[in-house]
């Protein structure tokens, strides 16, 4: 379901993915210990591979594991297209 609303997002006509922004569980060491951390990503430097979003800037790649992402919201309405589940 997801990644099906992330290609939406990228290929339908009737969205602007740099519209759109993925808020993802980022887990950082500091000091020996992890941190977790949220991160924000624009859907319109993006692709998907596999189970993963990949970012780009410049040199750098990060790729991201589907699980880790917990919204998708459009940045100029602030509407939520998707929240991940707390259990």
């Amino acid at each position: 379901m997801l990644k099906k609303l992330i290609n939406k997002i990228i290929w339908h006509p009737n969205y602007s993915p740099e519209d759109y922004e993925i808020v993802y569980l980022h887990r950082e060491e500091r000091d020996g210990k992890y941190c977790n951390i949220k991160k924000i990503v624009p859907i319109d430097k993006i692709s998907i591979k596999g189970s993963f979003i990949v970012f780009e800037r410049g040199c750098e790649t990060t790729s991201i594991p589907l699980h880790r992402i917990l919204e998708i919201r459009n940045r100029k309405t602030g509407e939520v297209l998707y929240r991940k589940s707390t259990r």
